[in-house]
């Protein structure tokens, strides 16, 4: 049995997941890690071996702030305990199937690409 062919609108959610994976910092290390370990933003700042893990060094807010954009992209979802959501975030289907695209590092984007990508985060209506 065949699967069905991707839509359209799920051939825009994988290229505009892609644009976002090569416009953020995190490296390819770090979303191998979200795969079988839930982290927060707290916990990746406090990290020794940010290095591996991101491109720059890793600040809660602007962790965070990125965290939450891989959530609105569906590349990432909040974990969930007994209690209701955590802080701390789990790679989804739709994130593990972009990030397997790539073997090595996840290539950093072109000036035009990043342009777009800032653009659709930050004004999302246009």
């Amino acid at each position: 049995m065949t699967s069905p062919a991707p839509s359209r609108q799920d051939q825009r959610a994988l290229q505009r997941a892609r644009r976002a994976l090569r416009c953020l910092p995190f490296r390819l290390a770090f979303y191998r890690e979200l795969e079988g370990t839930a982290l927060s933003s707290t916990q990746l700042a406090a990290r020794n071996d940010w290095p591996q893990l991101s491109r720059q060094r890793l600040q809660p807010s602007r962790t965070e702030d990125d965290l939450i954009w891989l959530i609105h992209l569906g590349v990432l979802r909040r974990e969930v305990d007994g209690q209701g959501l955590t802080e701390r975030v789990r790679l989804t289907p739709l994130g593990r199937q972009v990030v397997e695209a790539w073997s090595r590092d996840i290539p950093p984007a072109r000036a035009l690409s990043r342009l777009r990508h800032w653009l659709q985060r930050h004004w999302p209506r246009l």
